[in-house]
């Protein structure tokens, strides 16, 4: 499994962190998703046919910017 993590800002509260996660689960191919609210991080865990940029649109199409 191949693992990615992002600083990102704008995630404010526990209803960001859930648009997020449904975000993500959309993608075929990633398997694991850990959200820090405290620290502003991600950390995505994905097979090898998952291509990284999609992953970082899900992300900011939810409104959260990656630093």
């Amino acid at each position: 499994m191949n693992k990615v993590h992002y600083n990102v800002s704008g995630l404010l509260n526990e209803q960001v962190k859930t648009q997020v996660k449904n975000v993500l689960h959309e993608i075929d191919g990633v398997n694991m998703i850990n959200i820090d609210l405290a620290r502003g991080s991600i950390e995505v865990g994905y097979n090898g046919s998952v291509d990284t940029d999609e992953i970082k649109q899900g992300i900011e199409r939810v409104g959260c910017k990656i630093e």
